[in-house]
């Protein structure tokens, strides 16, 4: 795990959400200089911070909304930070949890140098990469639904099929084989 160490004037920890963005801002000395809840528009963000921008470091929890704050940043030369997600929740995972402690803590950790990096993907390749990791939740869920046709083949104590069902053609008249008519419906949702 790596951690980001530069030290800044500022530090601004962003609590990231689809529409709304709570921003927390640190000076060197840990003490709050803005925080505030605005909406994830490019404009707003850098009229907020623009008292600020001389020597500030913002950081983001790496979900999924951070591909354009992480181009904003680039484009103005503002330096950005992704957080490691899993690690973060690790280092900074409490009971009291809300926008206006997590930007906070993302602030602190990033003041601190305890701010566990993640890759921050180009632009360019961001696109393949969503497209791999749609490609294996997809396959992941074929073979949920084709287990869950093996699993009620078992529940009903109904002889194997003796065919791969990974093959369309195989799934012909599958849910032939149940005498209840729900479970066929289920199992032809499935195949």
């Amino acid at each position: 795990m790596r951690f980001y160490t530069k030290q800044h004037k500022f530090y601004c920890g962003i609590d990231l959400h689809a529409r709304t963005m709570y921003l927390c801002i640190l000076d060197q000395e840990g003490e709050i200089k803005l925080q505030r809840d605005i909406r994830t528009d490019p404009e707003i963000f850098l009229r907020t911070i623009a008292r600020y921008r001389e020597d500030i470091v913002v950081g983001v929890e790496c979900i999924f909304t951070w591909y354009w704050l992480a181009d904003l940043c680039a484009r103005e030369n503002i330096n950005f930070v992704l957080g490691h997600a899993l690690y973060m929740k690790a280092i900074h995972g409490g009971k009291a949890k809300n926008d206006k402690i997590d930007a906070h803590k993302i602030a602190a950790l990033l003041r601190g140098g305890m701010i566990p990096i993640a890759y921050v993907y180009p632009p360019e390749m961001r696109s393949t990469r969503d497209l791999l990791r749609r490609r294996m939740h997809l396959a992941n869920k074929r073979a949920e639904l084709l287990a869950h046709v093996q699993n009620t083949l078992h529940q009903y104590n109904l002889p194997e099929i003796g065919k791969n069902l990974g093959k369309k053609g195989n799934r012909e008249g599958v849910a032939d084989r149940f005498p209840d008519a729900g479970v066929q419906k289920s199992i032809e949702t499935r195949s």
